[in-house]
């Protein structure tokens, strides 16, 4: 089976090396840098990160966070050509965000407004990702904030809106018992939404379950994906 693993905004597709590892030898893994990280330059024009992603269809999408909600738009746009679906403290369109994660886009935003890619890498270190590994990630943070304010930020197009009820796919959401209480309630809301979907709550792990837990991330995904 063909796997997409789609990456959070935090880094890049290296935030993914462990899995590609544990799921390489069973299935065909790519791991793309969505345009604006890692070794995707951001567009200039306006542009689609759902057309972006299909080119690799048909495949199964793993998704974490903001590459959950491209994944889950991905699947709602090309249901027939997703065959599985893996969402991972995934986002999801105009989500009613609680003061404490306005609070923290507000820190970023300001310190990315001003200038200094530095702070707002730091905030979003503190924020997000556990000491041990902020400096596997800080680079990738660093790098993408440089890539996105090189020049004046294209619009970034969407399909239209499909209801969750329409995805026929087997879907698994999962979720870290420590990250921020949106996302886990987001991963409840997905998990009743979509008919059928699985729920997993992985203890230990915050928002960068891959990072946190990487063993047992991997052992959900090989039994979804070889199910």
């Amino acid at each position: 089976m063909k796997v997409v693993l789609l990456h959070s905004a935090l880094g890049d597709s290296r935030l993914w090396r462990r899995q590609v590892e544990a799921l390489a030898a069973a299935h065909e893994v790519v791991a793309p840098d969505l345009p604006g990280w890692g070794t995707e330059p951001l567009p200039t024009e306006a542009f689609s990160l759902v057309d972006y992603v299909t080119r690799f269809l048909p495949a199964a999408l793993v998704g974490n966070s903001f590459g959950g909600g491209v994944a889950l738009r991905t699947a709602l746009a090309h249901p027939d050509r997703v065959s599985r679906l893996v969402l991972v403290g995934s986002g999801v369109p105009a989500w009613d965000w609680t003061q404490g994660l306005r609070d923290h886009f507000a820190r970023e935003e300001a310190a990315f407004d001003s200038g200094d890619l530095d702070a707002a890498t730091e905030v979003n270190m503190e924020f997000w990702v556990a000491p041990q590994y902020r400096d596997e990630v800080r680079p990738q943070q660093r790098l993408a904030l440089e890539l996105q304010t090189a020049h004046e930020e294209p619009e970034l197009i969407w399909p239209e809106p499909a209801p969750l009820s329409s995805l026929g796919m087997p879907v698994l959401v999962i979720v870290g018992d420590q990250d921020k209480p949106d996302f886990i309630a987001i991963a409840r809301h997905l998990a009743e939404e979509i008919d059928g979907a699985e729920l997993a709550i992985v203890e230990g792990a915050g928002h960068l379950v891959g990072l946190d837990r990487p063993a047992e991330l991997n052992a959900l995904l090989v039994e979804f994906l070889a199910d």
